[in-house]
Parts: structure tokens; C-alpha cells; sequence
């Protein structure tokens, strides 16, 4: 009988043929990738297309990375390039003429028209329309939207602006104190928003005399005298357009950019890029005009909302008549003038108890 040293030589045996017969197959393979791309290198000079799928593709054995994660290991990503295309194209070509357009639409509106200005005599008597709870919140908010408003606007457009009038060093500087800003200053303006819109609520429920103030335009056009509540549909629709719903999409979309942590996966984060900066551009250009009517576009708006909430009884009968109305009446529910009002701003800054 064969002793254990002979078994141990017969497997010995059997593995190295098993080897020799495996190692031509494979040895003849590396030798026919190895022909054919030198074969390629005669033919087509320069095109090394295999290994360029093999990069874009990721499932190349030998390509890894140390980093672990979704799309680690793909090194080129093609749909970047789209991305890219229609972020500098499209986005900033359209985008960019948005921006401009609409400040030259109020300027020219403002020329023409001037200051919405109270026609009647002013009484000298006050009425409290905006709690310090409503100001604050309100300032907040719009402070730290002009931050994001104005980096977001260097950071899409400042290599096409900033770049060719001063420079490299005074871009790179702008870039990254925009990027910081943005990031950290986005999900405060989100919270404050969220506030915000809690606060602002009842007071931007649509009735049935908004229809007639948005077919009138609020008398923006002819002048004419058009009744509205304590917010009329304009500043309603800001409300629900601007506050709400752009809100929530650029806040959603900027939150995924903010924290690529949770495998969101490149193809996701170029998406959420173009839906961030589109929704911005159109915020951005809504807001213009609230930003004009709430400064130098009406009279007496401006000092309401900077010093005491309170403004003058002609103001709120020719702006705010449905209101004005209320408040003379004594009816709940008129706004900060009304007892409703103010017990609800007060509750908010006690801690929302409502």
C-alpha cells in the first residue's frame, strides 16, 4: 500500500497540472488583450477607449480605492459632464438674464410710477399692525436670505463676473467665504423660515376678495383703490410661492449638497445642484420685487417694519381696508391690532403654547 509520503507526492503532482493546464488559458489571454491593444495603438493612435469604460464603469477588479462608499471606486463619471453643461449653459445664460431683467423691470416701474405714496391726510393716530415678535422673525429671516441670495449669486456666476474684473486671488477669496457662508448660514434661514411661517399663517389664508385684488393688480397699474386684508394676495402669494414652496425645494435640495454623508450618490447631488440653483433664480427674482415694495416701493412700509409695527390709520385704510375695518370694529383675529393677534405672538415667544 502507498505510505502517506507517496499520497503527499500524488497530490503535489495533480496541482501542478492542474496549474499548467489553467496557466497557458490565462497566459494566452493576457497575451491576446495585450496584441489587441497593441494592435489599437497602431490602428487608432491614441484611443484607449477600453480602459476609459473601464474607469467610467467601475467594475474593473484591479481598480479600487481605499475609500468605501457609493461610486468610490467609479473615477470618471460621465453624466458630470452634462451636469456641468447645463449648469453653465442653460442655468447661467437664462438664469442670468432673469437677474438682470428684473431689476430693470423695477427700476423702470419705479420711474414711471414712483413711490406707492397714502393720497389722504395722514391722522397722527397709530395702530400697533406688526408685534416685536412679527419684526424679529421677520428680519431674520431676510438677513440671512440676503446672505444666501448674494453668495449663491457669486457662486454661480462670480467666475463669469468677479473672475475677468479682479482677478484670480479676489475670486478665490469670494468663492470660499460664499461656500462658507452658504453652508452654514442655510439651515439657519431654514428654521427661521419654518418660524416664520407659523407666525405668518393665519394672516395669509386666501379669501374670496383676493380675486379681485390679482385681476385689478392692486391698483399697481391705474392707481385705483383696491380693497385687501391685513396681507393683500400679492404679498400672499410671496408668501406661499417664496416662503413655502421655493423654500422647502431649495432647503431640501441645498441639505442634500450639505451633507453628501448619507450615499447619496453623485447622479443625485448633480440633480439636486440643478434644482437648487433653477428654484434660487426664480426666488430670487420674486423676492426683488417684495424687497422694492417693502423699501423704497411704498410709503411708510419700511418704517412700520424697522422701528414699532405701528402705522398710521389713513395708511391702513388705503393699503389694508378689509382690515382696517376690523380693527375699528374691534373684531378678533385683525392682526398684531387685534387682541387674537397679539395673544398668539405672544404665546409664540413664550414658547408656542397656542
Amino acid at each position: 500500500m502507498p505510505g502517506l509520503s507517496d499520497m503527499r507526492v500524488l497530490v503535489h503532482l495533480l496541482f501542478v497540472l492542474c496549474l499548467m493546464s489553467w496557466a497557458p488559458a490565462s497566459w494566452a489571454a493576457d497575451s491576446g488583450h495585450a496584441q489587441e491593444q497593441a494592435q489599437r495603438q497602431q490602428d487608432q493612435p491614441l484611443n484607449n477607449a477600453p480602459v476609459w469604460g473601464d474607469v467610467r464603469r467601475g467594475d474593473n477588479q484591479y481598480q479600487t480605492t481605499q475609500v468605501r462608499g457609493i461610486e468610490t471606486n467609479v473615477l470618471v463619471q460621465s453624466q458630470g459632464e452634462t451636469w456641468r453643461q447645463i449648469r453653465n449653459g442653460p442655468i447661467t445664460i437664462y438664469g442670468g438674464w432673469l437677474l438682470i431683467l428684473a431689476p430693470l423691470v423695477i427700476l423702470g416701474y419705479f420711474l414711471w410710477k414712483g413711490p406707492i405714496k397714502v393720497h389722504g391726510r395722514p391722522t397722527g393716530r397709530k395702530i400697533q399692525r406688526l408685534s416685536q415678535w412679527d419684526r424679529t422673525i421677520h428680519w431674520t429671516v431676510a438677513i440671512s436670505w440676503v446672505i444666501l441670495a448674494v453668495s449663491g449669486v457669486l457662486l454661480l456666476f462670480g467666475k463669469y463676473i468677479v473672475l475677468p474684473l479682479f482677478g484670480y486671488t479676489m475670486f478665490s477669496w469670494l468663492a470660499v467665504l460664499s461656500k462658507n457662508l452658504h453652508n452654514f448660514i442655510g439651515p439657519l434661514f431654514l428654521i427661521a423660515a419654518a418660524l416664520m411661517f407659523v407666525t405668518y399663517l393665519a394672516r395669509n389664508i386666501p379669501r374670496a376678495y383676493d380675486i379681485a385684488w390679482l385681476f385689478k393688480g392692486g391698483g399697481m397699474l391705474t392707481g385705483e383703490h383696491v380693497p385687501a386684508g391685513f396681507f393683500n394676495a400679492g404679498e400672499k402669494i410671496v408668501f406661499w410661492v417664496g416662503l413655502f414652496l421655493f423654500t422647502i425645494v431649495v432647503g431640501a435640495s441645498g441639505l442634500v449638497m450639505l451633507f453628501p454623508n448619507f450615499d447619496q450618490g453623485r447622479a443625485i447631488m448633480q440633480y439636486s445642484n440643478i434644482i437648487h440653483a433653477v428654484t434660487a433664480v426664480f426666488y430670487i427674482a420674486m423676492m426683488l420685487g417684495h424687497i422694492y415694495l417693502g423699501s423704497v416701493g411704498m410709503e411708510g412700509a419700511y418704517e412700520c417694519m424697522r422701528t414699532d409695527g405701528k402705522v398710521d390709520e389713513q395708511w391702513a385704510k388705503e393699503h389694508h381696508e378689509y382690515w382696517y375695518n376690523e380693527v375699528m370694529k374691534g373684531r378678533p383675529g385683525a392682526g398684531a391690532a387685534g387682541t387674537a393677534s397679539a395673544a398668539r405672538a405672544g404665546a409664540m415667544k413664550e414658547g408656542w403654547k397656542l
